[in-house]
Formats: C-alpha cells, structure tokens, sequence
C-alpha cells in the first residue's frame, strides 16, 4: 500500500471495535471523544483526568462513556490492556505516561510536543504502526506545515524553512502555554526530519485577538530558482491529501519573490465541539483518529483467528 493509500484508506465496517480511552479533559480530549463516537471502529472505554469538574469529563459522561479522575492510574487499572491510549496531557506527563504504558500491549498516541515516540505525519509516513508502540504527532502546527515542507523539499533544493503558526488565546490551554519550548523544539526538529533541510525555524503565536483568530500556518522558505507555477502545483498536491484525512485544511495563499516563498494555510475546525477557528486542534486529532482506525484495521486479522494482540 502506498503512503497516498494508507492515509485516505478507512478501515473496513467490517472491522471489530477496538478499546480506546483518552488520557486528558481539556478541549483537545473533548474533541477526541467526540471523534470517537463518531468513529465504527473505536470503542471508548475510559476518558480520565484530573478535575472532577472538567467539562471533558462532563462531555464524556453525556455520551454515555466511563470517566475517572486517576488519570493515567485509571487506565493501568483497567481490566485488561487497552489496544490504543490517547495522550492528550502535556509533554512532562506523557514521558511519565510512556514509562507505565510501554510494557504492556497498546499503541500510545501522543498528542504532546514531548518528542518521545516516532514522528508520524499521515501523509508522509502513512499511518503505520511504529515497532516501539509510540506515536509521536508532533505538533499542530507540524501538522499543518510538515506535508507542504517536505512535498517542497522533494521537488525543489530547499534553503531555509521557518513556519510561524498562529492559534487563538481563548483554544490554548493550559498544556500548550507550558510546552511553549517543546512545541518550537519538537516542530523545528520534525521540519527538518521530513525535509532534510538544516537550518528550519518554529514559531508559536497566541493571538488574543477579538472575534479570535483562525488557525493559520504561514510557512516561508528560500528555494533558489523555483518559479511560482511549479510550487503552486506541489503545494495543491500535498494539500489535497492532506484534505483527504482533515476537510478544513486549505492553501489561502502561496506566492514567489525572487527566491523567497511564503504559503499561507488556513484550517477550520470539522468538530462537534470544536468552534471553526480551533482548527489547530482538529487537524492533530483527525490524524489521531486516523491512526487508531488503520491501527484497528491491523488488529483485525488477529482477532478474527483468535491470536493474542
């Protein structure tokens, strides 16, 4: 299968639920939940965190799944290994969370900027499962730039890289204000993982604007010699399949100056909880979402034979 393949692949009806739970109540785990309700082949078994009086676990409650506030004790607790964990904390915990978590049978979606387990962007990787049992989502601005940066690295010899990525103050919470260096530390590192350029550059702003700004992603690089009807091209194509796993993504500008290129994108939110300008949000869940599903499409065969996960 293609990496193309793997991304907009869903896993068959066919295939038997899988046990999830979601580690973390804030808006990224509520909107995590609700992806899951949505999904026929996730199962969710346990939302936990901390506050009894989280609204995540007051959305989880409504829609009729088990809560805890014993965070990760909770899903230790659990009768037996869940097929995938959610980590929807902050960077310090899930290093804590991939230390309990690593001995026993279940892929661990890191939703962080902790650069613990393997780099996964869908479009580029596919979704497969990595040997370690930890997925790495990097970060959402690294969601949003990383296909466009590597798509421009593969056609063209690339520079410098620096993405600038702005979200609302109102849809930061409190995890993203404390992994300020590790969400630039971790997106730098992944631009330059997936493009091979060295000299990549990261930067987070929290805008407090009123109405609040739209997630925007404005990523500028200096490719020598590249034409703007060329890097159009390549950038409508790695954007299109992006849209194929996160409908909201989308290129609002992409422009040539010499050797100097600067594309713009922008991603409304497709949530049931979510409002439209959180779309920082959505696209690191969409590509969680899309992982655990290809994730359970492997389970599959196993189960259907009776082997042992």
């Amino acid at each position: 299968m293609t990496v193309a393949e793997d991304v907009t692949a869903a896993a068959p009806a066919t295939v038997p639920p899988v046990s999830v739970a979601v580690i973390g109540t804030g808006a990224i785990g509520q909107d995590l939940v609700s992806k899951i309700h949505r999904s026929a082949v996730l199962e969710c078994a346990l939302v936990a965190g901390r506050n009894p009086h989280s609204g995540g676990l007051e959305h989880a409650a409504r829609l009729g799944y088990p809560t805890s506030t014993d965070g990760i004790d909770a899903v230790l607790a659990a009768p037996r290994p869940l097929d995938v964990v959610f980590d929807a904390t902050n960077a310090q915990s899930h290093a804590e969370h991939w230390r309990l978590l690593r001995p026993l049978d279940t892929l661990l979606i890191d939703l962080t900027p902790s650069k613990v387990g393997q780099m996964v962007v869908p479009t580029i990787t596919g979704t497969h499962t990595p040997t370690e049992g930890n997925v790495s989502l990097i970060s959402c601005g690294g969601q949003a730039s990383t296909p466009i940066a590597h798509a421009l690295a593969a056609a063209f010899q690339v520079e410098y890289i620096e993405v600038v990525s702005t979200v609302a103050s109102s849809i930061a919470g409190r995890a993203t204000r404390l992994n300020l260096d590790e969400y630039v530390a971790t997106t730098g590192h992944a631009l330059t993982t997936f493009t091979g350029v060295a000299d990549t550059k990261a930067i987070l702003n929290i805008s407090p604007a009123v109405p609040p700004a739209t997630f925007r992603t404005a990523l500028h690089a200096v490719i020598p010699g590249a034409t703007a009807e060329a890097v159009r091209a390549v950038v409508a194509e790695a954007a299109e399949r992006v849209r194929a796993f996160a409908p909201g993504y989308e290129v609002i500008a992409c422009g040539v100056d010499g050797d100097r290129v600067v594309v713009s994108l922008e991603v409304i939110a497709d949530s049931d909880v979510l409002p439209r300008y959180a779309g920082n949000l959505d696209i690191i869940n969409s590509a969680a979402i899309l992982v655990a599903e290809q994730h359970a499409a492997r389970l599959a065969p196993a189960a259907g034979t009776g082997a042992a996960r």
